[in-house]
């Protein structure tokens, strides 16, 4: 191991180590994978990864945390939040996610009182810090805690240390909740979320990676790895009959390719008007 990951792993120990006892937001991502093992590798029995099985999480997902956790021998439990009963999420504002994860951090601070758990922690890297993230809003309200920031871990450190310490998902694709397909102010509800569920899992079969289906009602917008647009258009019929099978009208393939966060690109900072 590189001295320099070295470092931030033994920083991370530490990190977790003085927070006592923690329940980590474990969503079986490479990031909030990280902290969960790291935490029981420092606290034990001390250590609680929750992971919310609410629609807006793909059930592999769900699947691949609960395997994790076994596999490593973590104490985990499922929980389901309540963001889907609520309208400030359903209507999908551009502040979701905040709404979401308040939802999240309501029920795990929950946890924490009852069970004796001294903090709350997330996944959040230091490349995070810079888009639209309302959830970091939330996460300060809650006074939840990142300590993969704290010891000054960016994406690509993250991916190191999980691949230095095999994990079965240090390189497992980004795959942000269900939510993020839809743009801004376009409804979310239980059959939607479905609906690009098996759009996705329609694009995984056909052997595909690192992609997204972007919701835009009759449209399915297919962003997908540059790399692996040759292979989408060899497969252009099977690939357009494969969505339109889950609901879609119609199928587009975004030439721009898979980035993360691009139903993002079209909000501007808001200006007060004096």
């Amino acid at each position: 191991m590189q001295q320099q990951l070295a470092e931030k792993y033994t920083a991370l120990k530490e990190a977790l180590s003085r927070l006592e006892s923690v329940i980590v937001a474990f969503s079986g991502g490479v990031d909030s994978s990280l902290v969960a093992f790291v935490a029981a590798e420092a606290l034990g029995e001390a250590s609680l990864a929750v992971t919310s099985g609410s629609a807006s999480l793909k059930r592999r997902d769900l699947e691949l945390a609960r395997t994790l956790a076994a596999t490593w021998g973590m104490r985990h439990r499922v929980i389901v939040t309540d963001e889907l009963t609520k309208s400030d999420y359903r209507a999908n504002p551009t502040d979701r996610c905040f709404h979401c994860k308040t939802s999240l951090y309501t029920s795990l601070a929950e946890i924490a009182a009852r069970e004796g758990y001294a903090n709350v922690v997330n996944g959040t890297n230091t490349d995070d810090l810079g888009d639209h993230r309302p959830g970091l809003a939330a996460a300060r309200d809650f006074g939840v805690r990142s300590p993969l920031v704290d010891a000054g871990f960016a994406k690509a450190d993250v991916r190191a240390l999980a691949a230095e310490l095999g994990l079965d998902n240090a390189q497992k694709p980004q795959s942000a909740c269900l939510s993020s397909r839809f743009p801004y102010g376009s409804h979310i509800d239980e059959a939607r979320l479905a609906q690009v569920e098996r759009a996705e899992e329609a694009l995984a079969d056909l052997g595909f990676r690192q992609f997204r289906v972007r919701h835009h009602e009759e449209v399915a917008r297919l962003e997908i790895a540059a790399e692996e647009l040759p292979h989408a258009l060899e497969l252009r019929d099977r690939l357009t009959d494969a969505v339109k099978a889950c609901g879609y009208r119609f199928v587009a393939l975004d030439l721009a390719g898979f980035r993360s966060g691009s139903l993002n690109e079209g909000l501007i900072p808001a200006r007060a008007i004096v």
